[in-house]
């Protein structure tokens, strides 16, 4: 008896909303699809009619559409694909052998255009049953009605899912180039589609929504870890700072007496406005193309002209671990921490590590 729970659903409860707006959006696609084939029959069009695997290409587009399979890609090229192999297998193998002949070649020629989309081995099925239409049509059958009607659905598909907010088609890594790199984990393109293949997901799961999906797991982990901790617990709060026109040599004089290794530029009220770090005086007091007997003095230059602009800045009251990756993924050295918009403190590396090895020893025993 104990087997019997693995023929039970599969698949989550779906709440209420997330019914109603895939039933809805397949509604609107669908009748979309049913008023254009009925406006071109009333034009004289004979070629353009709906084929019933447009529903399952409907499940798809509207209730997964994050899943690879349902992306336009794999729904206009896998259909159109799908009823062209089927075209050409009716065409050359007699039946009843050209039916399994058809579906089978149908889905080896789209896994090999990585169009994958199993509506399209449905078309190729339909097209080896009923070929006599299709065999009327001619080759064009692939484009009008199956790749047409498919690529609606799929503009409907967009506008709607977008409207509902659902993201599709589904965020790809190599394009995605405004999302934070703390969100990648620290992983390639090549590793997160490694550990896809590992466990036989390409085909359910893109790269970038498994990379938030990690990143949302690790943030979990860490907050509850780290629950109640804040950035104003554990940033730096005796700043020295320096103001937007201090010079250069002073600013240099701050750095060997106090030994640190950032300066904050704040103006009095205390705002922000960008940070000199050590390697920048460095590059800024170099000597270049001088001999080393020939030193010059280093140009009056001002702090302002050195710094880097204040980015990356934090509030106080956010919660610690939804900061550790950004260290490390950004590749900073520094975060500064602003309440109202002045500067209360700065959270350095040394920060980070002084709160991981909290409490390390006890862990340890435990």
């Amino acid at each position: 008896m104990r087997y019997w729970h693995y023929l039970y659903p599969a698949l989550p409860p779906f709440q209420g909303r997330e019914q109603l707006r895939a039933g809805l959006g397949a509604l609107l696609g669908i009748s979309l699809c049913v008023f254009l084939v009925n406006l071109s029959s009333r034009m004289g069009v004979s070629s353009l009619y709906l084929i019933a695997p447009l529903g399952a290409t409907a499940v798809l587009v509207f209730c997964v559409p994050n899943s690879p399979l349902a992306q336009p890609w794999s729904a206009v090229v896998g259909n159109v694909t799908a009823a062209l192999v089927a075209l050409i297998v009716v065409f050359t193998v007699p039946s009843p052998w050209s039916v399994g002949i058809a579906v089978g070649a149908a889905i080896t020629a789209m896994m090999f255009l990585r169009a994958l989309h199993p509506p399209g081995g449905a078309v190729a099925l339909l097209t080896a049953l009923n070929p006599s239409e299709p065999l009327e049509v001619g080759l064009l059958f692939a484009f009008v009605p199956v790749g047409l009607t498919t690529a609606l659905l799929v503009i409907v598909a967009i506008a709607y899912n977008r409207a509902s907010g659902r993201v599709y088609p589904f965020r790809q890594l190599e394009t995605d180039i405004t999302e934070e790199p703390a969100l990648r984990l620290g992983l390639s393109t090549a590793q997160l589609g490694e550990l896809l293949d590992r466990f036989n997901q390409s085909t359910n799961l893109g790269m970038a929504d498994l990379g938030r999906l990690l990143a949302a797991a690790e943030l979990e982990a860490a907050q509850h870890r780290f629950k109640g901790t804040t950035c104003a617990d554990i940033m730096t709060i005796d700043l020295i700072t320096a103001q937007p026109d201090m010079s250069v040599a002073e600013a240099a004089r701050l750095f060997r007496s106090y030994a640190i290794k950032s300066l904050p530029v704040v103006d009095d009220a205390r705002k922000l406005h960008g940070l000199v770090l050590q390697v920048d005086l460095l590059q800024t007091v170099a000597v270049q193309d001088r001999p080393v007997a020939w030193p010059q003095r280093p140009p009056r230059r001002r702090v302002s002209e050195v710094m880097r602009p204040a980015e990356r800045i934090v509030s106080h009251d956010l919660p610690v671990g939804a900061l550790l990756n950004r260290l490390a993924a950004r590749g900073s050295e520094v975060v500064p921490v602003e309440r109202e918009g002045q500067l209360v403190g700065i959270i350095t590396r040394s920060d980070i590590m002084r709160l991981l090895l909290d409490g390390a020893e006890e862990r340890m025993v435990a």
